[in-house]
């Protein structure tokens, strides 16, 4: 059997010694962020984690990929369509922003700007704006010459649109507010102030101004113009992006957090189109009731029912460990290692300006562990939030693991090696390893180069094959943009359960596998 994950066609994964099901199925959509209503009447949506834009058909829900991944293109975060049914596309790591003629073309219309995001095309012209503290609104011309500044001082500009008046209305996401700036330039205006966490700004076909929020209580607030009455609304999807009214004046929703493309009624009530899935998921926990938990970019969530469910909005959420008090440690790749408490949906901070951390677990003591795979050390966090190295020198460490008795094993993916944070050696020769988790006297770890599960006796050192043609990692020979700035780096992570099963982030296709013994 075959299944089309997220980079093509791959063999269902196989194991001659577990039964293997999904608990999610794979993902549509890569995440969604910009989205805009094509020539054709299909909406596009920019999916930012995968460097790929889609093209939905809203009345059967289904996707095609339109730009691939490997194109020009890497980050793409906001899109509109010009007057002769061109695609502008701001890739936002990289500072540029891409013109794609009808005929599939690829052209450089600008360079060397600061995270660009919020994009609209007004006849001809065609402006951005930067998602940074003083940020600027530009406009740009395809057709050679340099940006002209119209506005200056955005505190985190996104999706923006030209109003009813004639301005182009933004968010500054930092500071909740809605301002407005002619294409003519002139001095920008403070529209409206205390809205919740904006994300996009939008106007139905009635010129009502839209703010879609983007955090987890799903808000849109409507505001009046004329008279700045407002209407706040909350929603049944969290983390918003960004949204597109059709000729019926339906607003269609995407999601930064849970990728898919929903229907928003205007009572906040949500009709699925193209269903939610995982970003990653990356780091994958089992606490001591059986429940799953994943890291997954911008959020912790955890998998049950078929389902991914949002536990929390956490940006850069990576590696995932669940210990025996019930609480969930989470280290973040921006930096940032937490712990979680589930019952209360409290966050401690434990650490903070790492470099990449990746995995993380916990020793019987309550030390935390971390892989710092920027610095290439192992650290540790005692209960007094007090950091010590472990080891060092490495290449690039992506996880750790202990055995039963407190022995610390941690995968370094750049020398292809398995090793106790001591140096003894227990595997060499491998392609690309990652998440590792040990039980019963055997490591298991998923080298993503060869797209398998070995399983390594501790004793002997015997390996064998666990699984195979997983959908991990990225494609073959693809070049991705460097990390940081809001890219994740791939790590697909493996878990065992209270009943000694196991667990995989598929990060290839966007699901969870579960190995049953």
């Amino acid at each position: 059997m075959r299944t089309d994950g997220r980079y093509g066609q791959t063999e269902s994964p196989r194991s001659a010694r577990r039964s293997i099901t999904w608990l999610t199925p794979p993902s549509p959509l890569w995440g969604s962020n910009g989205v805009a209503f094509g020539p054709d009447g299909r909406l596009y949506v920019a999916q930012f984690v995968a460097g790929r834009i889609s093209a939905v058909d809203l009345t059967s829900g289904e996707a095609e990929v339109v730009v691939e991944m490997d194109g020009p293109v890497q980050s793409p975060d906001d899109l509109a369509f010009g007057a002769d049914g061109s695609m502008y596309i701001t890739d936002l790591v990289p500072g540029r922003v891409w013109r794609r003629s009808p005929d599939g073309e690829f052209t450089l219309v600008a360079e060397g700007l600061t995270s660009p995001n919020g994009i609209a095309c007004v006849g001809d012209r065609l402006f951005v704006n930067e998602m940074c503290m003083g940020g600027r609104v530009l406009e740009l011309f395809p057709g050679g010459g340099g940006p002209v500044v119209l506005a200056e001082g955005l505190a985190f500009g996104n999706a923006m649109q030209l109003g009813p008046d004639g301005c182009l209305y933004y968010p500054h996401m930092v500071t909740n507010e809605v301002h407005r700036v002619s294409p003519d330039g002139g001095p920008s205006e403070l529209v409206a102030a205390d809205v919740h966490q904006p994300v996009a700004v939008r106007f139905d076909r009635g010129g009502q101004l839209t703010v879609l929020s983007r955090g987890e209580t799903g808000i849109v607030t409507r505001i009046d113009l004329a008279s700045g009455k407002r209407t706040v609304v909350p929603g049944e999807l969290s983390g918003m992006d960004n949204a597109a009214f059709d000729a019926e004046n339906r607003m269609f929703v995407s999601s930064f957090a849970a990728g898919g493309i929903a229907e928003l009624a205007p009572d906040g009530r949500a009709r699925v189109i193209v269903p939610k899935g995982l970003v990653g998921p990356y780091g994958v926990a089992v606490d001591r009731s059986g429940t799953v938990f994943a890291g997954d970019n911008f959020r912790l969530a955890t998998v049950e029912g078929g389902e991914a469910h949002t536990r929390e909005l956490l940006v850069s959420s990576h590696g995932v460990a669940a210990d025996d008090r019930g609480r969930v440690h989470l280290a973040s790749q921006s930096g940032v290692v937490r712990t979680y408490e589930p019952g209360e949906r409290t966050l401690r901070t434990r650490a903070e300006n790492l470099a990449r951390p990746g995995g993380v677990a916990q020793r019987s003591d309550g030390l935390l562990v971390v892989a710092e795979t920027g610095a290439g050390r192992v650290v540790g966090i005692d209960d007094t939030d007090v950091l010590t190295v472990l080891a060092e020198g490495l290449g690039a460490p992506v996880d750790v693991a202990f055995d039963a008795e407190d022995r610390c094993y941690v995968s370094d993916e750049e020398r292809g090696v398995i090793a106790t944070i001591d140096g003894d050696l227990v595997a060499e020769g491998l392609e690309r390893p990652q998440g590792i988790a040990v039980s019963d006297g055997v490591l298991f770890v998923v080298e993503t180069g060869t797209r398998r599960l070995l399983a390594i006796d501790l004793a002997t050192g015997e390996r064998r094959v666990e699984a195979e043609e997983l959908a991990v990692g990225l494609p073959p020979g693809l070049a991705r943009v460097q990390p940081g700035a809001g890219v994740p780096v791939p790590f697909a992570g493996v878990a065992v359960g209270p009943d000694g099963s196991l667990y995989v982030s598929a990060n290839g296709e966007g699901s969870v596998l579960h190995l049953h013994r």
